[in-house]
């Protein structure tokens, strides 16, 4: 069952999210299973509760290994933008979800229980995408009016999300809308045209 003193604590959990962000990468979250993780790495599920302590907690670390790897495919696109950033953030925000479906959409689908709180460390990580959105619409902005880069950026965000969400599941495909992608970036131009 066991190679229970193979690893130090930290090498544990670093094998834990690697196996299970592959594992939710191939199943999807409704799929997920911490015990198949554990047979995969050769430990018991016990092992997995012991380093993590609860199974919420497992999700949010591998959910947040997603959201490392989604700011640096942004940062990644934004190197290669150009002049059209924001449309190099929208097209990377739909590209990811679209070849990580599974891991976007576990992000997603897990919701913590009412009183249960972010851990700051997990918390830090997944504002860095946020942070990166932020930097790249107070850009676009005119100086007098970068304070606003915070609220409208997260906006900016949500009405991205809602455009990808629709259009990975196919609510844009029933309602004859077909390209959902040039909607959104021009739905954010729109947004940072009228902020002007």
């Amino acid at each position: 069952m066991g190679r229970r003193s193979d690893h130090s604590r930290a090498e544990l959990e670093r094998l834990i999210v690697l196996e299970g962000h592959k594992h939710m990468a191939e199943v999807g979250f409704a799929r997920f299973s911490a015990r198949e993780v554990a047979k995969r790495i050769g430990y018991s599920v016990g092992t997995l509760y012991n380093v993590f302590g609860t199974y919420d907690r497992l999700i949010l670390a591998i959910n947040t290994r997603t959201f490392e790897l989604w700011t640096e495919h942004l940062r990644q696109r934004l190197e290669n933008a150009g002049e059209d950033r924001i449309r190099a953030l929208v097209e990377g925000y739909f590209s990811f979800a679209r070849d990580n479906t599974n891991l976007w959409m576990a992000i997603y689908d897990h919701h913590l229980p009412s009183d249960a709180v972010m851990p700051d460390d997990f918390g830090a990580i997944r504002g860095k995408l946020t942070e990166l959105v932020e930097q790249e619409v107070a850009a676009a902005l005119p100086e007098g009016k970068r304070e606003m880069a915070p609220r409208l950026a997260r906006s900016l965000i949500a009405s991205v999300h809602g455009h990808c969400a629709f259009a990975l599941n196919g609510t844009f495909s029933l309602m004859g809308v077909e390209e959902p992608m040039k909607l959104a970036v021009a739905r954010a131009r729109e947004a940072i045209a009228a902020s002007h």
